[in-house]
């Protein structure tokens, strides 16, 4: 298998994605959602309770459950984590950076009451009817959302190549 020393440099940034497991929540026909605050991208927007980076060497099962530990305090198994959707978006900036991957797991079978565990990073955490979201809902975790709850969402979908939405993810992404 190849290295990342094999390739040249500009080839290593282009080819680069970011990728994210995020996990749902699900009690009937709501779903947990946290306040981001404090932490320099979408705050004052709701969010999935529980999402992060995926880590080197780690699988996505992996991160979704040690994000939801690390966020929420709650302990899920592999096993409980029922697959929603993979994300391909883009932040139409053109760096690395920008381009992602994200994986969106729901879960109804957890251990503990969850709680914010970063305050540093999140102002408040609340049930939400899936059919009545905030207003102020991180676009493209609403996209997911909205699209899951309607039937519509396929098992793979992209995200901020059309210009409306990626005009909405800079909104949001500025505050406005």
């Amino acid at each position: 298998m190849p290295n990342v020393s094999d390739y040249p440099p500009q080839e290593v940034e282009r080819f680069r994605v970011v990728p994210a497991a995020y996990v749902v929540l699900r009690r009937g026909d709501e779903v947990l959602l946290q306040l981001r605050e404090g932490t320099g991208y979408m705050d004052g927007r709701w969010a999935c309770a529980a999402a992060g980076h995926v880590e080197a060497g780690e699988p996505v099962h992996d991160a979704a459950v040690r994000e939801a530990l690390e966020e929420l305090g709650v302990v899920l198994r592999v096993r409980d984590l029922e697959p929603i959707t993979t994300m391909h978006r883009t932040g139409a900036g053109g760096a690395a950076v920008d381009e992602r991957v994200d994986w969106f797991f729901a879960c109804r079978t957890w251990d503990r009451e969850p709680r914010l565990q970063e305050p540093d990073k999140a102002a408040d955490l609340r049930w939400w009817p899936l059919d009545g979201l905030p207003e102020l809902t991180v676009p493209h975790e609403r996209h997911v959302l909205d699209r899951w709850w309607s039937g519509e969402l396929g098992p793979v979908e992209a995200y901020g190549f059309d210009p409306a939405q990626a005009r909405a993810q800079s909104d949001a992404a500025a505050g406005r």
